[in-house]
């Protein structure tokens, strides 16, 4: 009888406190056991009656957020122990060996929920970090990831040629032919879990599906191959909030073997920060200033060509806020909120500058311009959303930026001689995608790189080496059936709407002039018997004053002669 996932997790809690309590675990191989740790007391990891055809265990422990010791040793030692949140061990078995044993203990006072797992590997196989010459272990199978705002990086020692028990490990440096190491290929793996998901059963049981080979393939999304010749270090790009687990598979061509090093995951945000943790990564500053602009995105996404002024705030505040950030981003070193700040001024300075321009001149080729600027920079963005971003002839920032600018400026180029549809389109586009950004203030989804993963490619000089891959899962189908429905539905209304009117309105300048000269030559206007501005102005102030004076009163007030 198959039992409910509940009791599935409430079976492996009570077997995890039942190991700690006695010390002891005992394993079976390839077979995942959930363990509580504790600083106090070690537990005694044991596998038994291990087969003969085994060469080698990789040992592995897995916890969310707190670090745990694994050691071979009881009182573990730097060259004999790893500590971490994906740690493991391998052990190289002598002939006649049936018994593997290792300790685990976290290191932090409280009890650690993790996950444990031994995967056996035969003597074909390779060995995951045989040829380490950078880490404290002698053959480390282990990840180390390191992650930022911008990218995480993920490196890792060269594997080794398996061999039989009892043999002398083969030479890692004896040569680079086919019969060396040097046959060895790497596949990098990414896994995302589920989204807005940050409990610790949901990674425990995850991580399973990306600790053997045969589910690596299955539940992984192969990124790229490495071979000997490359550096055994890749970036991808930073998700804050948004679980990731990597791994990588070595295989040996000659021999069609494999194995998998031991997986690591990451949140790229900190669980222990009282602000801008992993439950809310989005700052206040950012959620007041993408609220806002939602709202006038909206309003623009349906009504911004019938008010036009309107519409050309808002395409200026966007131009310019997002040039204005890049500018003191890269020449200051001014806090975030400061900088937002700032940005937030420059794109109304902008935007007013804007329908002041369009007031004064009325120049609708020059407005035109930065809407269909506008509009071509979020197209763009989205061509390279796609995998296409991800291809190797991409990370020369030449050829990125070229192409990027060549996609961006088609849009103004291809609805030069339609001015109104292509403010229509940037309306319902860009002012629908606003609301996208808005709701990734306080949801996570992965729409929001859109404009993001550019943004950090400008201000980071070695973005252009990570992988932008994201997830698309159920939170992205919806928000992105939101934009498209927001997009489709503006830009129809606005197009019914309009269809019957003059292309753009008349330029208010030249208006404000012909009426001038219309009422000053038109005497049987009634207007043009108005008085001239210095003396309505006077005769204003004369009736202010009239209020304040002291009323006085009827009668004589002087003494009647006699």
């Amino acid at each position: 009888m198959q039992l409910p996932p509940g009791a599935v997790v409430l079976l492996g809690l009570l077997g995890a406190l039942r190991a700690a309590t006695i010390g002891l675990l005992e394993l079976s191989l390839g077979k995942f056991r959930n363990v509580l740790l504790n600083q106090t007391n070690s537990v005694e990891a044991v596998i038994r009656n291990v087969a003969s055809n085994v060469t080698v265990v990789i040992f592995q422990v897995h916890a969310q957020q707190n670090n745990v010791v694994i050691s071979f040793d009881k009182n573990p030692s730097v060259n004999s122990s790893g500590t971490g949140v994906d740690k493991g061990l391998i052990s190289i078995l002598q002939p006649q060996q049936s018994v593997c044993t290792w300790y685990l203990r976290s290191v932090d006072a409280n009890q650690v929920l993790s996950t444990a797992i031994s995967i056996p590997y035969m003597e074909k196989d390779p060995i995951p970090g045989g040829c380490n010459l950078e880490f404290d272990l002698e053959v480390d199978p282990n990840i180390y990831l390191d992650y930022t705002l911008v990218d995480v990086y993920i490196k890792f020692a060269p594997a080794n040629l398996g061999y039989a028990r009892g043999a002398n490990p083969p030479s890692c440096d004896s040569g680079t032919d086919q019969n060396s190491r040097w046959r060895l290929h790497y596949d990098v793996y990414q896994y995302f879990l589920p989204e807005n998901d940050l409990s610790e059963m949901v990674l425990m049981n995850h991580i399973r599906k990306m600790s053997e080979v045969h589910s690596i393939k299955a539940n992984g999304i192969k990124m790229l191959t490495l071979t000997a010749d490359d550096k055994t270090n890749v970036y991808f790009s930073s998700l804050p909030g948004q679980g990731v687990i990597y791994n990588v598979i070595v295989r040996d061509p000659l021999w069609n073997t494999s194995a998998a090093y031991i997986p690591v995951h990451t949140y790229a945000c900190s669980f222990a920060d009282l602000v801008d943790n992993c439950s809310s990564v989005s700052k206040l500053s950012t959620k007041i200033l993408f609220t806002a602009l939602a709202v006038l995105g909206l309003f623009t996404c349906y009504f911004g060509h019938r008010f036009w002024k309107t519409d050309l705030f808002f395409m200026g505040f966007i131009f310019t806020g997002f040039f204005f950030f890049v500018f003191i981003t890269r020449v200051t070193g001014l806090g975030y909120d400061v900088r937002l700040i700032l940005t937030a001024v420059a794109g109304i300075i902008g935007g007013l500058v804007l329908v002041v321009n369009w007031w004064r001149f009325g120049s609708v080729l020059f407005c035109m311009l930065i809407i269909g600027l506008v509009l071509g920079f979020l197209f763009s963005s989205v061509i390279f959303f796609t995998p296409l971003g991800d291809y190797k002839v991409f990370r020369d920032d030449v050829v990125f930026w070229v192409t990027f600018s060549c996609v961006a400026l088609l849009i103004p180029v291809l609805f030069f001689g339609c001015p109104r549809i292509l403010n229509i389109l940037a309306c319902g586009i860009v002012g629908s995608y606003s609301v996208v950004l808005a709701i990734a203030c306080y949801v996570y989804t992965s729409l929001a790189y859109i404009t993001l993963d550019l943004l950090r490619r400008i201000l980071n000089d070695y973005f252009s080496r990570a992988y932008t891959n994201v997830p698309f899962q159920t939170n992205d189908f919806i928000i992105l059936a939101v934009w498209v429905m927001l997009a489709l539905s503006g830009i129809t209304v606005q197009l019914r709407r309009e269809r019957s009117e003059v292309p753009f309105p008349p330029h208010p300048y030249l208006l404000w002039k012909r009426e001038r000269e219309r009422r000053s030559t038109n005497i049987l206007d009634p207007s043009h018997h108005i008085p001239p501005l210095r003396e309505r102005i006077h005769n204003k102030l004369l009736q202010i004053r009239e209020v304040f004076q002291k009323e006085q009163p009827a009668g004589e007030r002087t003494p009647l002669l006699l």
